[in-house]
């Protein structure tokens, strides 16, 4: 029976996160807003306490509760969501590795997305395409196999990268026999510094602007065959059974990530939602209209109490889908319901917090209406709303709906 009272040790750092998102990031979120720049400073600062790194992550993700990430995320993102992506987007690349290669690789390569406090490292993990985005099926980045080197050759354009161009690991899911479509894909390694592998155009966002997004080109990009993730052996075997059964019964390697990262993800978005939520509380307190507070008026009340409601319905989705990843796995695409609930949520809350603070809502001098502009990619990235719905049903009628 899942029990969501979080324990001494998740209090602790549910408090050490949000003490950092409201001494560093939030002060800062406007300016790297308005850059549109990395915020290496930060990203540094978050290292040197130990927030940014492998170890934080490692025993987030160990975590037998499931809870210590989604925790800590919500915190990070309800300080600025564009820093709290550049924080977390390499959890990405680490999930990527962890979740498709082997003990060794996972040792190797993992904390080589993170760095260390003297030296900060960023990982990217790169699937989208730009012809394929939610149909990760039909990638055309393809891997070809040198066996006279023991190299593979990879070419392609990834799309929505984040961190990519930038990162020193990039972690690439490839097309390695095309006709069999997902089931005929692998995750490569890319290591820091390898020829062949340059950013493409850097884009220019309607939100999270502090956070890098940006093409990955491959041109001949050739990397030792112990960066295939997983290994030669076990992606043979894999391919042999794909062609004999037409199924492997495996997940392909793009989307057994993203299934297990969706409640983090729903916890960016919630933490969103949450600061919104506070921020336009505070001010309907405060606000005076007609010789009262405006939360006097039940227009304003109300919207706050559904806000609110909400909030916490979201919560509990997540808290129970990373509680599930970790307890025996999702029945009726628990991890996609988190997802498209808080995502939803984060847009609804942050539009009703612009219409509370009126004109004010709608200046970039309050806060709110970033949050709104970072709130929408939530429902379009790592799966849009429409296919954690596709997921959903999917999951719960057995049918390959399409």
């Amino acid at each position: 029976m899942a029990d969501f009272s979080l324990n001494e040790d998740q209090q602790q750092i549910q408090k050490w996160v949000h003490d950092f998102a409201e001494a560093v990031v939030r002060p800062a979120g406007h300016e790297w807003d308005e850059a549109e720049e990395f915020p290496f400073p930060i990203v540094q600062q978050a290292a040197e306490i130990g927030l940014y790194g492998w170890e934080f992550m490692f025993n987030a993700m160990s975590d037998t509760t499931g809870l210590t990430l989604p925790v800590a995320v919500e915190e990070l993102f309800w300080g600025d969501a564009g820093i709290g992506m550049a924080i977390m987007g390499s959890g990405l690349a680490a999930a990527g590795i962890a979740g498709n290669g082997t003990p060794e690789q996972v040792m190797e390569w993992v904390p080589q997305c993170y760095g260390d406090a003297q030296k900060v490292q960023l990982g990217a993990f790169c699937v989208s395409e730009p012809d394929a985005g939610s149909d990760v099926s039909s990638l055309r980045t393809r891997a070809v196999y040198d066996e006279a080197n023991d190299e593979w050759v990879l070419n392609g354009t990834k799309a929505w990268i984040t961190n990519g161009g930038i990162a020193d690991i990039h972690v690439v899911v490839a097309a390695v026999d095309p006709e069999l479509k997902g089931r005929g894909q692998a995750s490569f390694v890319i290591p820091p510094g390898t020829k062949g592998l340059s950013q493409g155009q850097k884009y220019k966002k309607h939100g999270i602007k502090a956070s890098h997004t940006a093409e990955v080109v491959l041109d001949d990009c050739r990397i030792p065959g112990r960066c295939l993730l997983g290994g030669k052996e076990k992606l043979d075997a894999k391919l042999a059974r794909a062609r004999e059964v037409g199924s492997t019964g495996q997940k392909q390697p793009a989307m057994s990530t993203f299934e297990a990262t969706r409640p983090t993800v729903g916890a960016q978005a919630l933490g969103i939602a949450r600061a919104a939520y506070e921020y336009s509380l505070e001010y309907a307190k405060e606000r005076k209209a007609f010789g009262r507070p405006i939360i006097m008026n039940q227009a304003i009340a109300f919207k706050l109490a559904n806000m609110i409601t909400e909030i916490d319905a979201a919560r509990l989705l997540i808290w129970r889908a990373a509680w599930l990843a970790r307890n025996g796995g999702y029945k009726n695409g628990e991890g996609s319901m988190s997802k498209y609930k808080a995502s939803e949520v984060a847009v609804r809350v942050t539009e009703e917090a612009i219409q509370i603070l009126g004109g004010y809502g709608y200046t970039r001098e309050y806060p709110v209406e970033r949050w709104h502009r970072d709130a929408k990619i939530h429902t379009i990235f790592e799966g849009t709303s429409e296919i954690q719905q596709l997921v959903i049903s999917r999951a719960i009628s057995g049918l390959r709906i399409e």
